[in-house]
């Protein structure tokens, strides 16, 4: 790989950190005191702090685990085991990440009982369901990348 285009992927990998940060900051307190006041669960919006912002702890360690890859193709030992771990920690990431939606269901299931919504039910399986194939996606890239190890 050129390192013009691992350098782009760089930058959007920092510029997506910068956007969930932002997102964490101004957007998730303003979406636990909305859902708190429709649910009338003032108590509910400490669980929606930790489900979202325990989310974006593996997801920085996933973007940095990502720009560690990116070095190593730099480098051309993109096939070597470092890179395989690489990739093991970001599936880990995703797992994590995928597990703490999981827990947060219940909250999702009262705000579609209150507000009887089926799309909502829709949308989180649909988030999920791409959630599962980006870790099979890995789980994949984790095998050839083995392959071609050998």
């Amino acid at each position: 790989m050129k390192i013009a285009t691992t350098l782009f992927l760089k930058i959007a990998i920092i510029l997506i950190g910068i956007l969930v940060l932002t997102l964490c900051i101004f957007l998730v307190p303003e979406l636990a005191d909305a859902v708190a006041d429709f649910l009338g669960i003032h108590s509910i919006k400490y669980i929606i702090f930790i489900l979202l912002y325990g989310g974006t702890l593996p997801f920085y360690f996933a973007l940095y685990q990502a720009v560690k890859l990116l070095s190593y193709i730099d480098k051309n030992i993109a096939f070597s085991e470092l890179s395989v771990r690489i990739l093991m920690g970001i599936k880990y990431c995703a797992i994590s990440i995928c597990s703490l939606h999981v827990l947060g269901l219940p909250v999702y299931y009262l705000v579609a009982d209150k507000d009887d919504a089926q799309v909502s039910y829709l949308l989180e399986w649909s988030f999920l369901l791409l959630r599962w194939l980006s870790q099979f996606l890995l789980l994949f890239s984790k095998g050839f990348c083995k392959k071609r190890l050998t």
